[in-house]
């Protein structure tokens, strides 16, 4: 095998179009990104069909530019890596048709990347020395859970999302406040300026008996204390609502996290995942690391959102194992993937 290895890697699955190239799973050459924030914040949300729709016309644009700032030509790439689940599969078959498209043309090998794997190879592009094992803790829209990375490629789920994932949770309650899309970070901004005070669930009070994760009863129960305000006439501190619930959301996985972490005597706690930018939960986790005597690993700002990089990355690591290695003529793409 070659000293270097290229990875091509592809993302497209809600609502980013992203390409990179990344050298040996760590350096990355270049990561274009083109992003549909505005268009679906005059929507509340992401819209598919929309999604979809830019995605194809993107997509040859952001590859193009992507080779460009790599100062290489696709002759230069390894392998293609691509997202090929979870999302929304519509926005997921333009990038995988892309990635086919190449591979089939040019002989390359065509490597499919779980999304999640992705988030938390983000974390080796950031730390050239991180190696597993370790726990990782993963928070999106989609996923709340901790799994054991025993390898770079192997993983054992410790516990996930028996309802709404943490992402979910926060941009239903960013909503209900009346808050822009995308909702976390504005209730982050909104939550640092308020006061915790507000008393939503009895969370903190429950004794820790698995690692599972629940977040219906907190949201529904924000929605509620909102609601029953608002027709009783009172004032509603949109802060102290955001700060309340951003404190007992970060608080169940921290909680749980550093349980985990004992019993399953591990030194190494790693964030993956869009949620991990919160500065809250980052304050949080560090606070209770420390005194435990664990380090906390998450990745910089820009690469815990959707990107190609940990795309890239998570396929070199799949390339070199010959782990995921599709037939450009049969792959598809699938809108739900196990952790397991």
């Amino acid at each position: 095998m070659k000293k270097d290895i290229l990875i091509l890697g592809i993302e497209s699955s809600c609502d980013e179009t992203s390409v990179a190239v990344v050298k040996n799973g760590r350096e990355v050459l270049s990561c274009a990104t083109s992003t549909q924030i505005d268009i679906h914040k005059l929507y509340g949300g992401v819209v598919p069909e929309i999604a979809s729709r830019n995605h194809v016309m993107n997509i040859d644009g952001v590859y193009k530019k992507a080779l460009e700032d790599a100062k290489v030509t696709l002759d230069d790439i390894d392998a293609i890596a691509v997202t090929y689940g979870a999302g929304l599969l519509g926005a997921l078959i333009v990038g995988v048709n892309f990635a086919k498209a190449l591979a089939f043309a040019t002989g390359k090998p065509l490597v499919a990347v779980n999304h999640i794997e992705g988030h938390i190879a983000a974390n080796y592009i950031a730390h050239k020395n991180l190696k597993p094992p370790f726990l990782c803790l993963i928070v999106s829209g989609g996923h709340t859970a901790l799994v054991s990375m025993q390898s770079y490629t192997k993983r054992k789920l410790i516990g996930t999302t028996t309802d709404d994932a943490i992402g979910e949770a926060f941009d239903k309650v960013a909503r209900e406040c009346g808050l822009e899309y995308p909702g976390g970070p504005n209730v982050q901004k909104q939550a640092e300026q308020g006061s915790p005070k507000i008393k939503f669930t009895n969370m903190d009070k429950e004794k820790i008996t698995d690692f599972n994760f629940s977040y219906s009863g907190l949201k529904t129960a924000v929605i509620n204390y909102i609601h029953n305000s608002s027709q009783r006439g009172e004032e509603i501190s949109v802060p102290d609502v955001c700060a309340s619930f951003q404190s007992e959301a970060v608080n169940q996985i921290v909680s749980k996290t550093m349980v985990a972490l004992k019993k399953f005597d591990y030194k190494k706690v790693v964030l993956a995942g869009g949620v991990s930018a919160n500065l809250f939960l980052r304050k949080t986790m560090d606070e209770e690391a420390k005194k435990v005597g664990a380090e906390i690993y998450y990745p910089p700002i820009n690469l815990c959102t959707d990107n190609a990089a940990m795309i890239a990355s998570a396929g070199y690591f799949n390339f070199i194992e010959g782990r995921g290695i599709a037939d450009p003529k049969t792959l598809v793409p699938v809108s739900s993937i196990s952790l397991e």
